[in-house]
């Protein structure tokens, strides 16, 4: 709560790229979801604290379509205004398509060039777009023309672009259900969402769960623990 959010999200990052293994989840978190001003800023806090160039120490702990995808979105370059052309989103959804299910072996430069660069409401209109030449929804393309954390990273890209509120209320309930919780996600989203959007948050993840947050949070944690992530969430 006392760090600056900038630095907050630097340290986040440069642990799950520290140590054995990678915590994908939260670089997928956090890079999938960012304006182009919040990549910069964080990619600013985490070169000034480390010492290290941000984008070097991302493809340097990821491999492969993941690390390439990261790599285009901590450059910071999606086009972010609110201007759609229907003409542009049709022919995007035919290269998305001939670039996935038209061919043999999916061309994922294309979808990283379309998803990460494209702004949100353009986005939007291209998913209608491919919807309507193939009947079927463009997350399940994704589902079908990737695995691993490429898939789930392109998925948040969707995600986020369709309901950001939804996307981290399934993030904040993934966080606590099951045996154990992630209380490092959980107090991630909750610190780092508190003054932003967490009255969307909120309503997204009763609408969905069919229970508040308030009520899931008391129901997985306790204490001091429990007291300090609800006057947060209030």
């Amino acid at each position: 709560m006392m760090t600056p959010l900038p630095q907050f999200y630097a340290n986040e990052i440069h642990d799950a790229l520290s140590g054995i293994g990678t915590d994908e989840e939260t670089l997928i978190e956090v890079l999938c979801t960012m304006t182009n001003n919040e990549l910069r800023i964080i990619r600013a806090a985490y070169e000034n604290i480390y010492r290290n160039s941000f984008e070097e120490d991302l493809a340097g702990d990821t491999s492969g379509s993941f690390k390439r995808l990261l790599v285009s979105l901590c450059t910071a370059n999606r086009d972010e205004s609110y201007s759609v052309d229907p003409a542009s989103a049709t022919h995007d959804a035919q290269q998305l398509l001939r670039a996935g299910e038209l061919r043999f072996g999916t061309d994922e430069s294309i979808f990283n060039a379309i998803l990460c660069s494209r702004n949100y409401a353009q986005l939007q209109q291209i998913f209608i777009e491919y919807e309507r030449l193939t009947g079927h929804d463009f997350e399940k393309a994704i589902k079908n023309e990737f695995s691993g954390d490429i898939e789930t990273g392109l998925r948040a890209i969707v995600k986020s672009v369709r309901n950001k509120a939804l996307f981290y209320a399934e993030r904040l309930h993934d966080s606590m259900a099951g045996m154990g919780t992630s209380d490092r996600t959980l107090i991630r989203i909750v610190v780092a969402r508190s003054e932003v959007d967490m009255v969307d948050i909120k309503q997204a993840f009763q609408t969905k769960y069919g229970k508040t947050l308030e009520d899931f949070i008391s129901g997985d944690t306790s204490g001091d623990y429990k007291k300090c992530l609800l006057a947060l969430i209030s």
